[in-house]
């Protein structure tokens, strides 16, 4: 059983309004878990730092698909990264754009190499990595 700890915040009150107004555009019921995830995200981008922590995350590729060979580029690289890369989503947005989804695993450095490789070929429009935890140290 998970033990709860409560203490006090002191904050600004300008700051407490434009927090409870941000909680409650996003839906929070109350300042207890939107500040519990304040806090993960925090500790989620501190396992990024440490270059070999286990890490998760996904890169998202837009890319015109008739940029000459770049479909093949980004297959070749997808399977030169196959302990990386563990699941994929293509998807044709209209008849020129694809979206294209990767899952991706391993150590933080590895996976943003990774995404560095594919995100920096020619031809692809926007490409973002978004990376979280295993959920192993929350």
């Amino acid at each position: 059983m998970i033990r709860v700890t409560r203490f006090g915040v002191s904050m600004d009150t300008n700051l407490l309004r434009r927090f409870d107004e941000h909680i409650k555009k996003r839906g929070y019921s109350n300042r207890s878990e939107a500040f519990r995830d304040l806090v993960r995200d925090r500790l989620v981008k501190e396992e990024w730092a440490w270059e070999e922590e286990e890490t998760v995350g996904t890169v998202t590729l837009i890319y015109d698909h008739h940029q000459r060979e770049l479909q093949e580029q980004l297959t070749e690289q997808q399977h030169r990264y196959l302990d990386k890369i563990v699941s994929s989503m293509h998807v044709h947005l209209d008849e020129n754009n694809c979206l294209e989804v990767l899952a991706v695993k391993g150590k933080a450095r590895d996976v943003k190499d990774v995404a560095h490789q594919l995100i920096s070929r020619k031809g692809v429009k926007h490409g973002k990595l978004v990376m979280t935890t295993t959920g192993k140290n929350l």
